[in-house]
């Protein structure tokens, strides 16, 4: 029984990276019409607007000034990084910018050992260093041809955008482990709001009715993605779930070839089969030390 602890919080925690990867793809085309600062600002309010019917149905109920506190350090985090990365997936393919953020996962699993003093066995890192193998020979042909200047911004946003994912990555837990699912999702949209809204009046143009329908559909998508993963890290240590982050490369290469028509190369489809591998293997590590992992979250259910 107790080797199956996992199966379920793994499961949601891969619907909701499929559902933040195709989330990608609505946003990527929202930032080409208005720009990732007034695509995400304008998300954020729109999914303000969705969570906070669904927080009060459910009786929220105002959090102690310690979990504010932890909800507007992981907004503002996840705001900045969210910026950053749709920035630089405007000027890069959509699985390229999704690849290159994978060192995010990486250093997630130390951050999560020095912070939430969760142990990293020598297979969980063994299987996000394939994964990340996974990640080199996908981008090893894009990173030695030639990028025009803004390709290099882009680029160069995308791996700052992921060590702050590292970051969030990190938070998501000790929020899960402190505040629901639409608790934690009706606060970071409402602290992202707040925080990116007064910017929109020098650098946002006014949105046209497509951008507005491409945002609308990206906050719900959003939301539903901030609970299921709120859930999952709330079941599941941090080191479990984490090498689960490489699966949303499937699903980005997949959105950007059926949105903005970027090829499948079987330079990708190897990479992909590494990841996987790597992903596999890191998981099953943590479902071996389930047993006196699992017992802490159950309390916060």
């Amino acid at each position: 029984m107790a080797r199956h602890v996992h199966a379920v919080p793994i499961l949601i925690a891969l619907t909701g990276l499929a559902t933040f990867s195709v989330m990608d793809g609505f946003m990527k085309e929202a930032s080409i019409l208005v720009g990732a600062y007034a695509a995400m600002a304008l998300r954020s309010v729109a999914g303000t607007a969705l969570m906070l019917p669904v927080w009060l149905g459910r009786r929220g109920r105002w959090p102690v000034a310690s979990t504010i506190r932890l909800h507007a350090l992981r907004a503002v985090v996840a705001g900045v990084m969210a910026v950053l990365f749709f920035y630089g997936v405007v000027r890069t393919p959509l699985a390229e910018g999704i690849a290159l953020s994978f060192i995010a996962p990486l250093i997630a699993l130390y951050l999560a050992a020095i912070w939430l003093g969760e142990p990293v066995g020598r297979r969980a890192v063994g299987g996000s260093l394939l994964a990340l193998m996974g990640v080199g020979v996908i981008v090893a042909g894009k990173l030695g041809g030639q990028y025009s200047p803004e390709g290099v911004k882009g680029l160069c946003a995308i791996l700052v955008s992921a060590v702050l994912y590292a970051w969030n990555l990190v938070l998501q837990r000790r929020q899960a482990l402190l505040a629901g699912p639409e608790e934690v999702a009706f606060f970071q949209n409402a602290v992202t709001a707040l925080v990116l809204l007064p910017g929109l009046l020098w650098v946002a143009p006014a949105p046209t009715p497509a951008a507005l329908g491409w945002i609308v559909t990206s906050a719900a998508l959003s939301a539903a993605s901030l609970m299921l993963m709120t859930w999952a890290y709330a079941r599941a240590e941090t080191r479990v779930l984490v090498p689960l982050e490489y699966t949303a490369f499937i699903w980005a290469a997949i959105v950007g070839w059926l949105m903005f028509g970027e090829a499948l190369t079987l330079r990708t489809l190897a990479g992909v089969a590494l990841i996987v591998a790597g992903c596999l293997i890191a998981v099953r590590a943590g479902k071996a030390e389930a047993a006196p992992a699992g017992k802490a979250p159950a309390q916060a259910a």
